[in-house]
């Protein structure tokens, strides 16, 4: 199969599989009937955008990607505390294969208490109350299935794509809500808001400071090998997490008295805590999440070094000043990312359905430029390798 039919083939695998993900999110399961929670219930939107409507409508995938997205952390989880699922990594492909086995495995078993508690709540009879929990679970399994199909024979990651098309299944009815109250002003600003974020968002995920690195010739015969120029790229951990538990910690003191501005999400004073400490957590995550020592150990190892440095701990500590440097201004960006959905929430004055709004809306639009960059590199690959494909035959 030549390049341009993989490229077509891979095209089509994944907006297959997008396709049926929304077709089964539409084929309603048998014996239950949707009561979806109130238009202006705080857990409503949440629920929407984790399930893509599927706990509003309750189809045969009314968990979406759900139990898939939950496994992953859980299974990593319980890795760390059972030896013998820790002893699994090391073992290779073998191992691998493994540890997705239990992945699946841990997603059923996710999908089915689900199931049950979604089905308990209906007063079912015995008969239709197993053929409804039997088509959840099989629901969710499914889905498993289909993430899987979009990894290996589509584009991207398969639990990120679906996810994708989930979110974007409920965006529109949330901006048309919007609209419908504040206008013509609500799509400007929210234009602005989204266009800001993705902008800055592919700035960070983009950047990097390429710190010079050379390596030593190496003769082997009488041919010498080595002494190309490169670099280390130093780029920003991106991550939702300091803007999440930023807005956490400030929901903490709004139950005190005398500090209940805190619970004000449009209060000046607020606004600025929240940058503060979106941009120390973003600095703290970010320096704890990068050895500059291990780097300079590696350099040690394989013969490289920093023009003008000293291997060993000067190279660590130039690399470690530098990398501050680095992180410091992506905190800052970070903190500027996370404000920008605040403030457009505040001028336009909303009385937001689901608590921390602008922290959902900025998790929600990262997520989506994420996936969007992502996918983007994973078709850029296919296509330079199918350039350059014959030159490397």
């Amino acid at each position: 199969m030549n390049a341009d039919a993989s490229l077509r083939r891979r095209i089509l695998v994944t907006l297959g599989v997008i396709v049926l993900f929304r077709l089964g999110q539409s084929l309603p399961t048998p014996h239950l009937t949707a009561r979806a929670p109130e238009d202006d219930h705080p857990l409503r939107w949440i629920l929407d955008l984790a399930t893509g409507g599927g706990l509003a409508t309750l189809p045969v995938f009314a968990f979406g990607v759900l139990p898939s997205l939950v496994a992953l952390p859980v299974l990593r989880t319980l890795i760390v505390l059972i030896p013998r699922l820790a002893a699994l990594r090391t073992e290779g492909e073998a191992g691998a294969r493994a540890l997705l086995r239990y992945q699946r495995r841990l997603t059923v078993v996710l999908g089915l208490p689900g199931a049950i508690a979604v089905v308990t709540f209906r007063g079912l009879e015995v008969l239709h109350s197993v053929v409804a929990v039997a088509c959840l679970t099989a629901g969710a399994a499914l889905v498993l299935r289909l993430t899987e199909v979009i990894t290996d024979r589509g584009f991207g990651d398969g639990v990120r794509i679906l996810l994708l098309a989930q979110v974007l299944a409920v965006l529109p009815a949330e901006f048309l809500r919007l609209y419908g109250t504040k206008g013509w002003a609500a799509v400007v600003v929210m234009a602005v808001v989204a266009l800001s974020i993705a902008v800055l968002t592919v700035v960070l995920a983009q950047g990097q400071r390429r710190v010079p690195v050379q390596y030593a010739k190496r003769m082997i015969g009488v041919r010498a090998y080595g002494g190309a120029p490169t670099y280390i790229p130093l780029r920003f951990p991106q991550a939702n997490s300091p803007a999440v538990l930023a807005a956490a910690l400030l929901s903490l003191p709004s139950l005190w008295p005398g500090v209940g501005w805190l619970g004000d999400e449009g209060n000046p004073w607020r606004i600025a805590v929240y940058f503060v400490l979106v941009c120390a957590f973003a600095f703290i995550r970010a320096a704890l999440s990068q050895d500059m020592d291990k780097v300079a150990g590696e350099l040690v190892r394989v013969g490289g070094f920093v023009p003008g440095i000293r291997p060993g701990p000067w190279t660590a500590e130039y690399l470690d000043y530098v990398n501050r440097r680095v992180i410091a201004f992506g905190a800052l960006c970070s903190g500027v990312v996370a404000l920008i959905p605040a403030i457009g929430l505040a001028l336009l004055d909303v009385n937001p359905r689901l608590p921390f709004a602008g922290v959902a809306l900025l998790v929600v639009l990262v997520f989506l430029v994420s996936v969007t960059l992502d996918t983007a590199r994973q078709f850029d690959a296919l296509r330079l390798r199918k350039e350059y494909g014959p030159f490397l035959r």
